[in-house]
C-alpha cells in the first residue's frame, strides 16, 4: 500500500474529484484533512481513510501527512455491502466486522482494529470513512459516539456546500439570463428607434415642404415610409408573438391535416414578393402528405422560413426557393431550400438565438427583425418536432423541420384530450 501513496502534486485526475474539491482538498483549508486529523486525535488511532464513491482517489491521513491512494471501486463495493443500515458504524461489535476486516486485509490494508462509518447525505451513501491501526486495544464507545456526532456535522457541512453550489450555479445562470435579456431589449429599442428617425424626418418634409416637391420625390418618400412602416410593424408583431410564446400564452392545438394546406397559404401570401424580387418560388410538397401538428403554428413557421429564404436570395432571375417534404417511418421532414447568400459557420451556430444584432439586410435591402427564426424554433418545439439548418456561403441554405406523421385519417381530438389529461 505504501508504494502507491501519492502526494497531491502527483494526482492527474483531480478534476474528477468533484466532492473532494468541494471540500477544498487541494487548498490550504482542506476540510477532509482537518476533519481526519481531529477524528484521529479523538480515537487515538494512527491511520484514517476518507473515500467518496465514484472518485478516482481516496484520502489518507497518517503520521506522515495527508496523501492520496488510487481508488479500488471493486473493494469499495464489497465494503459498502457490509453495512446493515445506512447510518450504522462497523466496529468489533458489528456482525459484519470480520467480513469487512477480511476485505481490507486481502487488499494489503493491515490492521489490528478498525472503525468504519457510512457517509450518508439525503438518505444516500456518498462514501466511507475508515479508521485503523496496529493497536490491539478497542475503541472507547464514548469516542465512537463522539466521532459519529462529528461526522454528522461534517455531512451537514457537505450538504450545505451542495446547496450553496446549486444556488450559486442558479444565480449565475439567472444573472446571465438577465444580462442577455437586458442586452436583447437594448437592441430592440435601438431597432425600433432607428426607423422612427426616418419616419419623423420624412413626415416633417411632407408636412413643411410638400409644395416644393415634385411627384417623383413624393412617390419615393411614400415608398420609403411604406417599407419602413411595414418592417417596423413586422418587428412589433414578431416581438408580440415571441413574448406570447415565451410566456406560454400560445395554445397548442394539434390535428391530423394535409401539409399542402399550409404550403398553399404560404404560396398565396408570398407569391407577389417572389415575383417582385424575380425569384422562382416552388412548391414540391406532395399532395398526400399528412402530419400531426398545430396548423396555425406550422403555417407561421413555413411562412417565416420561406420569407427568410426570399429575403436572402439574389434578384438576378436565377434564384429559387423550394418547399419540399418527405415521409419517413413515424415522421415527416419538411424543407425550405434557397440558392441565396448562405451563412458562415458562426451564423449557423447562433441562428436560433434571439440576437437582433445579427440580422442582416436582404438582397433587396430588406431589414429583418432577428426574431423570425427564434419563433420558428419555439413553435417547432411546441409541436414536438426538430428544426435544423445546413448552409454554405455563396451557395444557399436549407432549413429542415421534422414533425410527427399523422396516425389516422381523422381529426386528432381524442389524442389531444389524452395529452391535456396527461398534463
Amino acid at each position: 500500500m505504501q508504494s502507491e501513496l501519492l502526494e497531491l502534486s502527483q494526482i492527474d485526475q483531480m478534476s474528477d474529484c468533484k466532492l473532494s474539491l468541494l471540500l477544498g482538498v487541494s487548498s490550504p483549508r482542506n476540510q477532509i484533512d482537518i476533519f481526519l486529523k481531529m477524528a484521529r486525535r479523538i480515537l487515538n488511532v494512527e491511520s484514517a481513510v476518507w473515500a467518496f464513491h465514484h472518485e478516482p482517489y481516496v484520502w489518507f491521513v497518517t503520521p506522515q501527512g495527508f496523501q492520496a491512494y488510487p481508488a479500488n471501486h471493486h473493494l469499495a463495493a464489497k465494503l459498502q455491502s457490509c453495512y446493515t443500515s445506512e447510518r450504522c458504524a462497523i466496529s468489533p461489535s458489528h456482525p459484519n466486522y470480520p467480513l469487512f476486516s477480511g476485505y481490507l486485509h486481502s487488499h494489503s490494508f493491515d490492521h489490528e482494529r478498525l472503525l468504519a462509518l457510512n457517509l450518508v447525505v439525503n438518505e444516500k451513501s456518498i462514501g466511507q470513512l475508515v479508521f485503523f491501526d496496529q493497536h490491539a486495544r478497542e475503541f472507547d464507545p464514548d469516542d465512537i459516539a463522539q466521532i459519529e456526532v462529528l461526522s454528522e456535522g461534517m455531512l451537514g457541512y457537505i450538504e450545505l456546500q451542495f446547496e450553496h453550489t446549486e444556488l450559486k450555479d442558479a444565480y449565475e445562470q439567472l444573472a446571465a439570463l438577465n444580462f442577455s435579456r437586458t442586452k436583447f431589449f437594448q437592441i430592440i429599442a435601438h431597432d425600433l428607434r432607428a426607423p422612427f428617425h426616418g419616419l419623423l424626418g420624412f413626415t416633417d418634409v411632407l408636412a413643411e415642404e410638400l409644395d416644393t416637391l415634385d411627384h417623383a420625390s413624393i412617390q419615393n418618400i411614400a415608398s420609403y415610409l411604406n417599407d419602413t412602416a411595414k418592417s417596423t410593424y413586422n418587428l412589433l408583431e414578431n416581438l408580440l408573438d415571441w413574448a406570447m410564446a415565451e410566456g406560454g400564452r400560445f395554445v397548442y392545438h394539434p390535428i391530423n391535416y394535409n401539409l399542402k394546406q399550409s404550403t398553399r397559404i404560404v404560396m398565396d401570401v408570398l407569391r407577389s414578393l417572389a415575383l417582385k424580387k424575380n425569384i422562382e418560388l416552388i412548391d414540391r410538397v406532395p399532395e398526400d402528405i399528412r402530419i400531426f401538428a398545430d396548423i396555425n403554428m406550422l403555417t407561421s413557421v413555413l411562412q417565416n422560413l420561406t420569407s427568410n429564404a426570399l429575403k436572402f436570395t439574389p434578384v438576378d432571375g436565377t434564384g429559387q426557393v423550394i418547399m419540399s417534404a418527405q415521409v419517413y417511418d413515424q415522421h415527416v421532414e419538411l424543407s425550405v431550400t434557397d440558392t441565396g447568400l448562405g451563412m458562415t459557420e458562426q451564423q449557423v451556430y447562433h441562428v436560433f438565438e434571439p440576437r437582433i444584432k445579427t440580422s442582416l439586410k436582404g438582397t433587396a435591402g430588406e431589414r429583418g427583425t432577428g426574431l423570425g427564426l427564434v419563433l420558428c424554433k419555439r413553435f417547432v418545439d411546441m409541436n414536438h418536432g426538430e428544426i435544423r439548418v445546413t448552409s454554405k456561403e455563396g451557395q444557399g441554405t436549407t432549413f429542415t423541420v421534422t414533425l410527427p406523421k399523422a396516425q389516422d385519417e381523422h381529426s386528432a381530438l381524442p389524442q389531444l384530450q389524452d395529452q391535456l389529461a396527461a398534463h
